[in-house]
């Protein structure tokens, strides 16, 4: 499947300019993005876990309580 694509015309606005020069690099991982079935859900679920413990555990307690409350919660 290969997806839509048409030139876009000159255009004024600087944000749009850098957008598509930081996308340019990663030009093949972009349009391969639509056609695979692998996600990064599960990792980004545990990152937003770990966030959420690390504010709550704020100065509170030294890295060890911390690292124990995040390997021993679900």
């Amino acid at each position: 499947m290969r997806p839509a694509r048409r030139p876009c015309g000159p255009c004024s606005s600087p944000e749009l300019h850098t957008l598509a020069a930081g996308i340019r690099p990663d030009r093949a991982a972009v349009l391969a993005a639509p056609a695979t079935s692998l996600t990064s859900g599960v990792v980004e679920g545990n990152v937003t876990r770990i966030k959420l413990l690390k504010r709550q555990m704020y100065g509170r307690a030294n890295f060890d309580l911390l690292r124990r409350r995040i390997l021993l919660s679900p």
